[in-house]
């Protein structure tokens, strides 16, 4: 038996990391400006990280959901104090595309209906109905289609107000920052123009915040730049900085009825202190704000690209470089020339850039000298 690529490999094993780097088996180091997906929110190996965890799994490491963990209300406590939703319920689960299944299902039961509005470039997920409002035909199977699944173009005002008048649709679902499509960003107007459609017309507005959210784009959550509230928040990713973790957060109106969401592993205690210790670091080492300037430098650094007719977009350290070519050969050299990671989209043509948000000004000066001199010899 082997195991399966869910991606072609690159030649390279990391063995060890720390910060924003990684080292392979032969001791090679490398910057890490991706995150793992946007996974590694307060860096690799972060000592608090680290001792929380540890602490944990020498107390107990899991039980069911069916006894209680104190644990959960302690998160729940903190995530909605930090992230400013503190009157909201939170739903435990282990991934983004669990936590989106569930926000779906939630607004289909809240609101009768079934038809879900996405938009076009977005991703929400691998599992059934997450795949079928995901806008990527190539992974979704017979299964996965739906009827009920519509795709509008991001920013049209005007198709949205066609379909939400119908009063058809259960929920909106939109991503704080289309990451795998390319790092493209709903406008604030749109945002408040969608906020508002849904509220009369009786329509769920779930924001998928897994890669976006946890400070990445300078705020805890990138709709938090539009100051909407949206109805439900799904989060993933940099909650738990590589453990596997997810959640919902529910509007106090919509009823958290017991039975109705389930999980075997959502909520554990080892998943719980690994998103505490994740928010503690957030909090101590104010890396929402970190992020949000160290954004800015890197944004600004790359407009000044000697490079005809690209487009950079993002927020924060949540960043594309749109290329007017294929960049996968950026990504090669950067990687085996001069041990840098870095993202790809489902637009070949962007490089996606997702470090730890503890990333420095010495962190960003050399991947600027790496890209530079990759972009030389182009």
């Amino acid at each position: 038996m082997r195991p399966y690529n869910v991606y072609p490999l690159f030649d390279i094993t990391p063995v060890r990391a720390e910060g924003c780097y990684l080292w392979d088996e032969k001791n090679v180091k490398y910057l890490d400006m991706y995150g793992g997906h946007a996974v590694i929110s307060i860096g690799h190996s972060h000592p608090h990280y680290q001792k929380r965890i540890n602490e944990q799994l020498k107390q107990i490491g899991f039980y069911s959901n069916s006894l209680k963990i104190p644990l959960q209300n302690d998160l729940a406590e903190k995530l909605g104090r930090i992230s400013g939703y503190p009157d909201y319920d939170l739903f435990l689960c282990n991934s983004g595309a669990e936590a989106n299944e569930n926000a779906l299902k939630l607004a289909s039961f809240f609101t009768g209906r079934k038809q879900v509005v996405a938009f076009r470039k977005g991703f929400h997920g691998r599992t059934s109905a997450a795949v079928a409002i995901t806008d990527n035909p190539a992974i979704r199977s017979l299964l996965n289609e739906s009827d009920d699944a519509v795709f509008l173009d991001l920013n049209d005002y005007h198709a949205v107000e066609d379909v939400l008048n119908k009063r058809e649709t259960c929920a909106v679902i939109i991503e704080g920052i289309q990451g795998i499509g390319g790092i493209y960003l709903p406008e604030i107007a749109f945002l408040h123009r969608l906020s508002s459609l849904c509220r009369t017309t009786g329509t769920l507005l779930i924001l998928d915040e897994i890669q976006s959210g946890y400070g990445r784009s300078g705020q805890f959550f990138a709709h938090q730049h539009a100051v909407i509230q949206p109805d439900l928040i799904t989060i993933a990713k940099g909650m738990g900085n590589g453990f596997p973790v997810g959640g919902v957060l529910i509007h106090p109106r919509i009823e958290a009825v017991t039975g109705r969401l389930g999980t075997t592993f959502g909520g554990n205690h080892l998943a719980c202190a690994a998103s505490l210790a994740v928010l503690e670091v957030l909090e101590n080492e104010a890396l929402i704000a970190h992020a949000a300037k160290h954004g800015e430098i890197l944004m600004a650094a790359l407009k000044e690209l000697p490079v005809k007719n690209i487009k950079v977009r993002g927020k924060g350290l949540m960043i594309g470089i749109e290329f007017p070519r294929p960049c996968k050969p950026i990504r090669q050299r950067l990687i085996t020339e001069h041990q840098v990671l870095s993202g790809a989209a489902s637009n070949p043509n962007t490089l996606r850039i997702l470090p730890p948000l503890t990333i420095g000004e010495t962190e960003i000066e050399q991947f600027l000298e790496a890209l530079n001199k990759v972009l030389e010899d182009e």
